[in-house]
């Protein structure tokens, strides 16, 4: 009688959990490759990350030979509610070639192997096909000019940056993105697309955006010139 009754109470939260959407599907368990919603294209602003990192920061993305702006962080499978990571363990081999071409959009080949590593085994691409997707995911998004760089220290709002990133992209809507910040700088702006990489709504992505009323977005480097 004991167990019938915890059977029952059992297939009751599990009802109840499917109906409120808290049972994660098998995939969402194992993190299977290629099982996910959409695609989260997450645009670092680099200058944030170099003033952040001090000493400790990447030397090819921060060394001043070349100055970054917007520079993209990842490219990361989502579930509608949550996301799978680290799929494959190990991860497959990143051809040299391929490693080396992505570096002008994302400035470190650290980076590049935690990304494929920790987001890229999760599409269910090879390496090639998925830092190709990334290059076509990135060339999918019109970084708005007054971003491509900074000479100065400049106060901004979330909801200024995100619509100027709306104004430069049309069909870009509001849950469609979210912009990000640290306690007081902006430190990234995140796309939702599809599997085709067109725009998409992302809810949960939305929702944990930046609530500051205003963050700084520190200059791009130049050489010569410190923070």
């Amino acid at each position: 009688m004991k167990l019938l009754f915890a059977a029952r109470l059992l297939l009751a939260a599990l009802i109840l959990g499917a109906a409120f959407g808290a049972t994660p599907s098998l995939a969402q368990q194992k993190g299977e490759p290629g099982r996910f919603d959409y695609y989260v294209l997450t645009l670092s602003w680099s200058p944030t990350y170099c003033e952040a990192m001090g000493e400790r920061a990447e030397p090819a993305q921060c060394s001043r030979v070349r100055p970054f702006a917007f520079v993209v962080h990842g490219l990361w499978p989502q579930y509608t509610r949550g996301w799978p990571e680290s799929c494959v363990n190990p991860a497959p081999y990143v051809p040299e070639p391929v490693l080396r071409d992505v570096l002008d959009i994302m400035p470190s080949r650290r980076l590049v192997l935690h990304e494929w590593r920790k987001h890229g085994t999760c599409s269910g691409l090879s390496a090639t096909g998925y830092f190709e997707t990334v290059r076509r995911a990135y060339d999918k998004v019109t970084i708005p000019a007054p971003f491509h760089r900074l000479d100065d220290y400049r106060m901004v709002s979330p909801g200024e940056v995100e619509a100027a990133f709306r104004a430069a992209n049309p069909g870009l809507a509001p849950d469609m993105m979210s912009v990000e910040c640290d306690k007081r700088r902006l430190t990234e702006v995140r796309i939702c697309m599809n599997r085709q990489l067109g725009f998409t709504s992302c809810p949960e992505v939305d929702r944990r955006a930046c609530r500051a009323t205003s963050v700084v977005m520190p200059p791009v480097r130049e050489s010569g010139r410190g923070w």
